[in-house]
């Protein structure tokens, strides 16, 4: 049996990404590695610390140490501490916004970046920035900072506030860019509201999860 190790640093993608594994790989077996203070210390700190760098060190052992296929990073906000992270295992590795960030180089010049939790921003751009290095292609990165929707959305559980900030940037996004990007897997809850938006938006677990077959299967 192939197997999937997740690494989250929050629970709020859990069942979303458990689903989409299911829909597009029922014989896969996912492991979940959850620690839900990274993300409180990525914030806290605006990026990642050498303590951060070292949990996921650590998390990265565990997850070889389980034999999988594939290591999925969950989280954009601790991405960079995966990327040195991942040197340590040999086993094949995937952050969640990987696959959107490419998608995003391929489908427009000028790309907005929405994301509802401030440390999460810099990471998100970089990545697109170094996809579109790769893909030899100049890109214009354009930030659009919802801050402290992510808390309305896990603290207060109030959905609809978090939505409505999340579609105003949208909506202010589409005015001035060619694609946008949703920076945290969190924000899929906005889809159904954004069907008038005349520009592509992009978000990440589906993408991933698709990349992440493709990966396991060699497709």
């Amino acid at each position: 049996m192939k197997k999937i190790v997740m690494i989250h640093t929050s629970p709020v993608s859990l069942n979303d990404l458990k689903a989409l594994v299911k829909q597009y790989m029922p014989d896969v077996e996912l492991v979940n590695i959850i620690d839900d203070s990274l993300l409180e210390e990525v914030k806290k700190n605006n990026g990642p610390t050498p303590q951060i760098i070292s949990r996921m060190n650590m998390y990265v052992q565990v997850a070889n140490s389980l034999h999988p296929d594939l290591i999925f990073n969950q989280c954009s906000s601790v991405g960079e501490a995966f990327d040195v992270a991942k040197k340590s295992t040999t086993i094949p590795t995937l952050k969640i916004d990987e696959p959107m960030a490419k998608k995003a180089v391929e489908l427009g010049n000028k790309i907005g970046v929405i994301a509802t939790v401030k440390s999460t921003m810099l990471p998100s751009c970089n990545l697109i920035k170094r996809k579109a290095v790769e893909a030899n292609k100049d890109v214009e990165v354009i930030e659009y900072l919802v801050d402290g929707a992510l808390d309305i959305l896990m603290k207060e559980k109030n959905v609809e506030k978090h939505n409505q900030l999340v579609l105003s940037k949208i909506e202010e996004a589409s005015k001035a860019c060619d694609v946008i990007v949703l920076a945290q897997g969190s924000m899929t809850a906005i889809l159904p509201y954004i069907k008038n938006v005349d520009k592509p938006v992009l978000t990440s677990p589906e993408l991933a999860i698709q990349t992440a077959r493709d990966m396991i299967y060699g497709e």
